[in-house]
């Protein structure tokens, strides 16, 4: 399940299997279940990742 943080003042949707967190909740749940099916990322759904640290 995707986890939710706020960082500076905003909402992230996080990625559990590989952390990277995105704007949109749906690139993080479909981030999820691409690296929980293919033990890896895509770099479709990868592309509208933000840096969350």
């Amino acid at each position: 399940m995707v986890e939710m943080k706020e960082i500076n003042g905003e909402k992230i949707s996080v990625c559990q299997e590989c952390g990277l967190g995105y704007r949109e909740s749906q690139w993080a749940e479909k981030c999820e279940n691409w690296c929980e099916e293919h033990h890896s990322c895509s770099i479709e759904i990868t592309k509208h990742a933000i840096d969350v640290k």
